[in-house]
């Protein structure tokens, strides 16, 4: 079986890549404009907020690509749990991301772990993400937001940057669903079955991501202590 290598191409290696690749691709203004929330999360410490290690995870039942409910405590009942949320498939880091995880998904599943991604945006465009991308894992719509705003991590676009997002074909109405321009601040939780977080990656930045190999070595550490 194949495993999941991150000192073949890490994940974060792969973003940083792909913004070197693309930078001559848009001007520095329009860079500026898609980065500006950045600097608005870390301003309002928005991060902060987010559900923190050693907290209960908030339940929830959201629907999968095709509309069937999925729920947390359900999954918790085969086993711990990554919850990693994403801004949608308009985002280029959220896609590097989700294929990384896919990759990992063999390795995270042989240590008795569940995968489900998290997104505002809604059934039919999780579907389109999903079958682009080959993800087998669940990938869940949380239309509006619900669930992301119980994790802490919600957060609005400013509305002098929609015209930059619209322009790279980020049209959150047309993906969300809503005109609310609300997005979740990138996260990942590993959920052990008594639904506490055992890890918390919530970084304002969002080009950075948590690679799947730390998850791992968790996972396999945790096993391991429970083997003594």
């Amino acid at each position: 079986m194949a495993t999941y290598d991150p000192m073949n191409t890490p994940l974060q290696q792969q973003i940083d890549a792909f913004i070197a690749q693309t930078r001559d691709q848009i001007s520095a203004s329009m860079r500026d404009q898609l980065l500006c929330p950045i600097q608005q999360i870390i301003a309002s410490s928005g991060a902060e907020k987010a559900l923190k290690e050693g907290e209960l995870a908030p339940d929830f039942t959201l629907p999968d690509a095709l509309d069937r409910p999925v729920s947390l405590s359900d999954l918790l009942k085969q086993g711990p749990v990554v919850v990693t949320f994403y801004r949608g498939a308009w985002c280029p880091y959220c896609n590097l991301e989700l294929r990384a995880y896919q990759q990992a998904l063999p390795q995270l599943q042989a240590l008795g772990a569940s995968l489900v991604a998290i997104s505002p945006q809604t059934p039919d465009q999780s579907l389109s993400l999903a079958e682009k991308n080959a993800l087998t894992f669940e990938v869940l719509s949380d239309v509006g937001n619900q669930v992301a705003r119980e994790y802490g991590l919600v957060f609005r676009i400013d509305e002098a940057v929609h015209a930059a997002y619209q322009q790279i074909g980020a049209d959150l109405p047309a993906y969300n669903g809503d005109a609310s321009w609300e997005l979740p601040i990138p996260g990942t939780f590993l959920i052990d079955q008594s639904g506490t977080v055992s890890l918390a990656f919530v970084d304002p930045n969002f080009i950075h991501r948590l690679d799947p190999a730390i998850i791992i070595a968790q996972l396999k550490q945790r096993k391991g202590e429970l083997c003594l």
